[in-house]
């Protein structure tokens, strides 16, 4: 089906949204231009602020308008312990919990070799950076309980241990092959209090 370029360009950038494929990218497009024509400016106008205003946390790594977010800033956090996550969402299902009151590092991802990303990618020396400041006591791997995450969590523990730093990792409560995205509340908060220290 022949389209005007600009809609193949709206229906190609449509469909890197997870999940979304080339029929279901179709439709999006087809939406927004027929029905929805004020929701696609409010979308568009919102996309183009959040690139413009929103940078990582020199701190934690994850979006904040600001060089260092509101979390890290507060005085009623336990700067004692660092919480790694893989994402933001991740980070804010475990403060859904109130099960956890330290400080976070946002990884961005996972080693995922099959998708060619490393450590490198990572940009692990930020993190080590970070967890190494001399008040940081302990470090809670609390990557996904995937293939991705566990391999993860393994090479974390061993550039932290060898730093001589406390690794513990957020217990089994959350379900193997599972996404803390999409594991309730009460679940997780189990499982960040059954957290147990990562042996070799």
């Amino acid at each position: 089906m022949t389209h005007p370029s600009s809609l193949d360009s709206l229906i190609e950038a449509l469909r890197c949204l997870p999940g979304v494929g080339p029929k279901s990218a179709q439709r999006m497009a087809y939406y927004l231009l027929q029905r929805d024509r004020p929701g696609a400016r409010l979308l568009a106008d919102s996309l183009q602020r959040a690139l413009s205003a929103l940078r990582h946390c020199q701190r934690c790594n994850t979006f904040t308008e600001a060089e260092i977010c509101e979390r890290c800033l507060s005085s009623r956090r336990d700067p004692t312990q660092l919480c790694v996550v893989e994402t933001p969402v991740d980070m804010n299902m475990m403060e859904q919990t109130h099960a956890y009151n330290g400080l976070y590092y946002v990884l961005m991802g996972r080693v995922s070799p099959l998708d060619g990303v490393g450590p490198r990618e990572l940009q692990l020396e930020q993190l080590m950076t970070r967890a190494c400041d001399g008040i940081v006591q302990e470090v809670i791997l609390a990557t996904n309980f995937t293939n991705e995450g566990e391999v993860t969590a393994h090479y974390l523990t061993e550039m932290l241990k060898s730093r001589d730093l406390r690794v513990s990792r957020i217990a089994r409560g959350v379900p193997v092959g599972g996404e803390l995205e999409y594991v309730d509340a009460g679940t997780l908060a189990q499982a960040v209090r059954e957290r147990r220290a990562v042996t070799q």
